[in-house]
């Protein structure tokens, strides 16, 4: 098969296609014919050296895919072959074939291209962790996203508008993304190159905010602590303006706040299995009939994928790069889950 490697460390240029054996599943996983793939910060992060794949894991990258279950391993009831299945993978999913814990796998939402399954996996998994698992995001509270645009951006939006009816805020850095986090349900959206914290606490009068979905940590850090409400929540994705912060003990111990963070990668596929229940249970109706939304940047042929990875060098996306494994199927509907 052909897969993506990372030749070194570096910039888009380091990846390049090679030829290697096609993978075997083992016990309760199954092997997955890629048709698209996600990409996502995380593979840029690989590229750079700066997110090295945990030790049993593809050193290919890649973390969502959707695709045509092409062969079942040892105790695996569901899925089964000819389904077509979109799944969170630890990594090997740019290539033609990848395998995946069944638990982890989930089936194409209805009315979607596997193109739109590709881009839910691994922000849907990502948001739903953050806000609903570890930030205990409640009915009617008030959330700040920071990147609203960013796949995990807009699904954390979405789910916290529709499934716990929370007032959102959102930050951007154009009025083309600012518009875009209004139109899926943020209540406002500003400038975060700006005065962001006071923007939002204009807009709450004073008030502040519940929970903050951040991915920048460094020197914000305190004035994210700083507009939480008591009992505030500050979720970290991860650390793109710095892995340190000074940030005030005492008014964080005074005023009950909470500092968390996660990656989903390490955890074992049991943890993530759930997850996808959730997702399955909660979010697929909704993206189902529409009321929760994927949005496509760009469909890039699997070829490219230097130019995928240049787009979110470059900070162009709004929304979600998939790239096109099997161009004949990727932009196709599966009918009733089958290929």
């Amino acid at each position: 098969m052909q897969a993506i490697s990372i030749e070194r460390p570096g910039g888009p240029e380091v990846l390049q296609v090679i030829e290697q054996p096609r993978p075997r599943p083992q016990a309760g996983e199954v092997l997955v014919r890629v048709v698209a793939a996600g990409v996502n910060r995380p593979d840029v992060q690989q590229r750079r050296g700066l997110y090295p794949p945990p030790p049993d894991a593809s050193v290919i990258p890649g973390l969502d895919v959707a695709g045509i279950v092409e062969e079942v391993g040892d105790g695996v009831d569901a899925p089964q072959m000819g389904d077509a299945v979109c799944a969170l993978v630890n990594g090997g999913g740019y290539a033609e074939f990848c395998v995946v814990p069944a638990v982890q796998c989930m089936p194409v939402p209805k009315g979607l291209s596997f193109v739109e399954a590709a881009s839910l996996p691994e922000v849907f998994f990502t948001a739903w962790n953050n806000l609903i698992w570890l930030a205990r995001l409640g009915p009617g509270e008030t959330l700040l996203v920071h990147g609203g645009t960013s796949g995990v951006g807009m699904a954390g939006i979405q789910i916290a508008r529709h499934l716990r009816n929370a007032t959102v805020f959102a930050t951007a850095s154009s009025d083309e993304k600012r518009e875009v986090c209004r139109s899926i349900g943020a209540e406002a959206a500003v400038d975060y190159r700006g005065l962001w914290d006071e923007d939002i606490r204009a807009l709450t009068r004073g008030e502040g905010v519940d929970v903050i979905l951040d991915g920048q940590a460094g020197p914000n850090t305190q004035r994210q602590l700083d507009l939480l409400k008591e009992d505030g929540r500050l979720v970290f994705i991860a650390s793109h303006q710095g892995s340190t912060a000074e940030v005030n003990i005492r008014a964080l111990v005074r005023r009950r706040l909470t500092v968390t963070g996660s990656t989903l990668r390490p955890r074992p596929s049991s943890y993530k299995g759930r997850l996808a229940k959730d997702l399955i249970a909660e979010v697929w109706p909704l993206l189902e009939d529409r009321r929760i939304v994927t949005r496509i940047h760009q469909v890039v042929p699997f070829l490219d994928v230097q130019e995928a990875h240049r787009i979110l060098d470059e900070n162009r996306q709004i929304g979600k790069v998939v790239l096109a494994v099997d161009p004949m199927l990727a932009e196709t509907v599966p009918v009733s889950g089958k290929r």
